[in-house]
């Protein structure tokens, strides 16, 4: 049995979204709840402090005092970028008393490119942040309309802009493909878009329309809100405009203009310039311990994963109690990986990557009764490093091979 070990890495969850965009199943809280006389991330930001101080405390109860400081910082959303540049560096100097932050750490913070939301990337770069993530996701106004963004094409130009005069020293995009109604012409005229900006890092993302309402993971101390009336409606409409030839010669595209241009597909969905890997989500995929903060959060500890409930109202109520009472950790859940399913996750995840899995995963373990079937099926290559990856066609058909090992 895997042993716990102290994080590397911190993701810290900021719920707050101008506007809730239809296929999104991130935890959000949109509209007034995020701006205005009725705003509730003061209160929030309260609350996060206090959780970010808790679990310092039990890492130092488990691990020391001294243990390792933190690589990596991602702050995700909803839309982190609303927040004042100062609240910004109020939590990095909370984060760097509490858990240490190496002097060359990465830090992410997730940014909407609209005029009112990208935030301010001098005072960013100012109070921390290395690394901006901008949730593009079209750059074709039709598109961002299908999808219900509230931004246009020129903004994404824009924040880009505004980022490298700001300082930030490494710019990632997001894009989302298979949308309703997309073609491959467009596609194609997206990515040449976006590489015309010079970004050093792109999230390529298949749209998915999945319904957490009939996962079971919206109830009180589900992990993510249930779906609005309006989402519902939105996604059983677009749901016929996808289609998975579409989206295969769509990634297929990506896959071989991207390496003609000297990107390195370091994950199924991303790929970098060179040095420009995200190190946080590098972690994610090498199974390597992180904490995590914020309604929704997962963390890891190398044997235990362990989540937080979504819903504000609980989270805010046990972190800044009115009553007297002292604070306590937020409603959530934990599972404990049996060997088993860590091993089938060590596979998956691996291959997800580009480096992939030594070849002797072939001979034991969740990958040696389908290896013969999924190299024959030519899902599965073995590179001149003599370690097994998925090939451009496993890469499309993941899910199909992954399904296999759990």
């Amino acid at each position: 049995m895997a042993k716990a070990a102290p994080p590397v890495g911190l993701y810290v969850h900021i719920p707050f979204c101008v506007s809730l965009c239809p296929y999104c199943d991130f935890v959000v809280y949109a509209g007034a709840a995020a701006r205005g006389p009725k705003a509730r991330v003061e209160a929030f930001l309260g609350a996060l402090l206090t959780e970010l101080d808790l679990r310092a405390d039990a890492l130092d109860a488990a691990f020391g005092r001294e243990r390792p400081a933190l690589g990596t910082v991602y702050l995700g959303g909803g839309t982190p970028s609303l927040l004042p540049a100062a609240d910004v560096a109020g939590l990095l100097d909370r984060v760097r008393g509490r858990y240490g932050l190496a002097p060359d750490a990465e830090v992410t913070l997730e940014a909407n490119p609209g005029p009112d939301e990208r935030g301010d990337a001098v005072a960013l770069r100012d109070a921390g942040v290395t690394r901006l993530s901008i949730g593009a996701q079209s750059l074709s106004d039709q598109g961002l309309r299908r999808l219900g963004r509230r931004h246009r094409a020129a903004d994404v130009e824009v924040a880009v802009a505004d980022a490298r005069r700001g300082g930030i020293g490494s710019i990632s995009l997001d894009l989302l493909y298979d949308a309703p109604g997309s073609s491959l012409v467009g596609w194609i005229e997206t990515l040449e878009a976006a590489l015309a900006l010079e970004p050093d890092h792109l999230s390529l993302y298949a749209l998915t329309l999945d319904d957490p309402d009939a996962e079971g993971l919206t109830d009180v101390g589900g992990d993510h809100l249930p779906t609005t009336v309006g989402a519902r409606r939105w996604r059983a409409n677009a749901r016929p405009g996808q289609d998975e030839d579409r989206a295969a010669a769509q990634y297929h595209h990506a896959v071989h203009r991207l390496a003609e241009d000297g990107w390195r597909g370091y994950e199924i969905s991303n790929w970098a310039r060179p040095g420009h890997e995200s190190r946080h989500n590098l972690a994610y995929w090498e199974r390597r311990p992180y904490e995590a903060v914020g309604p929704g959060a997962h963390a890891f500890d190398g044997a235990t994963r362990r989540w937080n409930a979504a819903r504000l109202d609980g989270y805010i109520a046990a972190l800044a109690p009115v009553d007297g009472e002292a604070p306590a950790l937020p409603p959530g859940g934990s599972e404990t990986l049996d060997a088993a399913t860590a091993a089938a996750e060590t596979v998956i995840l691996g291959l997800r990557t580009d480096r992939g899995v030594p070849l002797a995963a072939s001979r034991k373990g969740p990958l040696a009764a389908d290896f013969g079937w999924a190299l024959a099926a030519e899902l599965l290559a073995v590179n001149d490093e003599g370690r097994i990856v998925l090939t451009t066609r496993g890469r499309l058909l993941s899910n199909e091979l992954f399904s296999r090992l759990i």
